[in-house]
This record gives C-alpha cells, sequence and structure tokens, in this order.
C-alpha cells in the first residue's frame, strides 16, 4: 500500500471508521442534539456546534491549499457563534462536515506519493504536513467534542 493511500485509510478512519483511539467524528457526533451541540458548558469554552464548524472551514482551508489557492486565515480562526439553533441548522452542519470527508476522499483519489513533498508556497511547508495537521487537528478537536459530550 501507498502512503497516500495509508494517509487517505487513517483519515477516512477518523471520520466513520474503526481509529487506533477508539473513537470517531460520527459516532461521537451520533444522536448529538441541536441542543446539546449548542450548550455552552463553560463561558470560556466552544460549543460542539462550534467546533464542527471550525473543523468543516479548516478542513475546507486545507484542501484548498492542496488545490492551489492561497488561503487567509482570519482573526476568529473559524470560531464563530452559531446563529440558528435549530434541528435543520444542526443537521446542516452535520452535512457540510460529511461533505467536506467527500471532497477529500475526491482528493485522495488522484493523489500520489510524489504528491506528499509538494510545498504550498504561501507558508513553505510540504502537503504531507499540511495533510497531517489537518489529521491531527481532527483529532484535537474529536477529544474536546466526546468531553463536551459528556459534560452537555
Amino acid at each position: 500500500m501507498t502512503e497516500s493511500k495509508r494517509i487517505s485509510n487513517l483519515y477516512q478512519s477518523i471520520y466513520n471508521g474503526n481509529p487506533w483511539l477508539e473513537v470517531n467524528l460520527t459516532d461521537t457526533l451520533d444522536e448529538v442534539t441541536a441542543a446539546q451541540a449548542y450548550t455552552k458548558v463553560n463561558p470560556n469554552l466552544n460549543t460542539i456546534w462550534e467546533i464542527v464548524n471550525h473543523l468543516i472551514q479548516w478542513r475546507r482551508n486545507i484542501l484548498k491549499r492542496l488545490q492551489g489557492e492561497v488561503i487567509t486565515t482570519p482573526d476568529h480562526n473559524y470560531f464563530v457563534p452559531v446563529l440558528d439553533s435549530s434541528e435543520a441548522a444542526w443537521e446542516q452542519s452535520l452535512q457540510s462536515l460529511a461533505k467536506s470527508q467527500e471532497s477529500w476522499n475526491d482528493f485522495f483519489t488522484d493523489f500520489n506519493d510524489e504528491d506528499l513533498q509538494k510545498i504550498y508556497a504561501a507558508n513553505n511547508h510540504t502537503f504531507y504536513e499540511h495533510i497531517h495537521g489537518i489529521i491531527q487537528h481532527d483529532v484535537y478537536h474529536l477529544g474536546q467534542i466526546v468531553i463536551l459530550k459528556k459534560l452537555s
């Protein structure tokens, strides 16, 4: 198996597979209601929903970088308050997360090991670093979601 295929499989497993950490995003978010996702358990913490939206935007950001776009991260770092706390809006966020995974899966279809060494000129980091970075980012925030889910 190629390294790029192993990385693709790893990212997919974090989303809805059986990763080594024994939790994934879809199972963790399954049965989380809009009210639970919107709950702010502490004024200094983000909500589950805010974290999910943050993940979606960073997944898009990194994918666009790897597709050649120069992306500037906003000052709010994609942590923005949720304005519509309805179940329909929560479902839309979950669908956007699923769509982001589909976009990554599509990207990996034509990705090969040689591409891992390509450089994103805006920050001089390799595609390898960006891809592993977004995987680590998802896992980091997945841990936060697990804790917030238990507290809400």
